[in-house]
């Protein structure tokens, strides 16, 4: 019987920093084998977990070893999911649809190789999505970083017109003509069952995921009086400069330690 977040396969994978240990980890999440990279501080090899939520669908978006080399220099274990059907693993991404399990299930694998029952989620774009409902959905988060993150499907549809035909054909229709499927995939209603505190951060020029998104998120946190803090960039777009970039990213870091 295969369980939910048991490994399957791991082999060695070039890593871009001699500081950390890059693993590629096949795991089982819901009958399927799915992929992820692990990458482990060599300095410090039982830290805090991060469980890092790309953006994108399939090979776009694809999880990047520097980024996730980059958290872990910061002292930190992390475990970034592809998602199902990307790169030999089962299954096809549904944009935060069932796959949303392959985040809620990669906790699991994470867990194997942390000293710490601190486990963050640090989301980026789509991966805002599988943040929240990785959240909703276990009891077990320290603390949630979103950045740049959806959440609001219907925004998304609203705002990407170069993604409307991909959500028609994983969604089975539009907000209009199948709106149960991105009701489904919106978090907010269930947003009160979040208990980890919450970071977001966005650039106010971002265009690939618009601002209201991150407002939108921050009222309902509010009012549910959850743990949120954000970082808005009025100068910045869904992309931040190098020196920003890397600046936020240990702020982050620091933030996910002190919660």
């Amino acid at each position: 019987m295969n369980i939910n977040g048991d490994i399957h396969y791991m082999r060695d994978y070039p890593s871009p920093n001699p500081n950390v240990k890059l693993a590629e980890i096949t795991y089982w999440s819901e009958g399927l084998k799915v992929k992820g990279l692990l990458a482990t501080p060599l300095q410090n090899p039982k830290s805090e977990g991060i469980l890092y939520l790309r953006g994108g669908i399939q090979n776009v978006g694809m999880v990047r070893p520097a980024r996730i080399t980059q958290l872990a220099a910061n002292g930190f274990v992390v475990f970034a999911p592809y998602y199902r059907g990307v790169r030999g693993g089962e299954g096809k991404d549904m944009f935060a649809g069932e796959d949303r399990f392959d985040a809620v299930n990669a906790v699991e694998v994470l867990k194997r190789f942390c000293d710490s029952e601190r486990i963050h989620l640090f989301a980026f774009s789509r991966g805002g999505l599988m943040a929240l409902w990785t959240g909703i959905i276990r009891n077990d988060i320290t603390s949630i970083v979103t950045w740049g993150g959806v959440s609001n499907i219907e925004y998304t549809y609203e705002e990407r017109v170069d993604m409307r035909r991909m959500m028609k054909r994983v969604f089975g229709g539009s907000p209009m003509t199948n709106p149960s499927a991105y009701e489904e995939r919106t978090p907010l209603d269930r947003i009160k069952e979040i208990n980890a505190s919450v970071l977001i951060i966005h650039g106010m020029k971002d265009d690939n995921v618009s601002f209201k998104h991150a407002e939108l998120l921050e009222e309902r946190l509010k009012e549910l009086n959850k743990r949120v803090e954000t970082w808005y960039y009025p100068e910045f777009t869904h992309y931040f400069p190098g020196v920003a970039n890397r600046n936020v990213l240990r702020g982050a870091c620091q933030w996910m330690k002190l919660q």
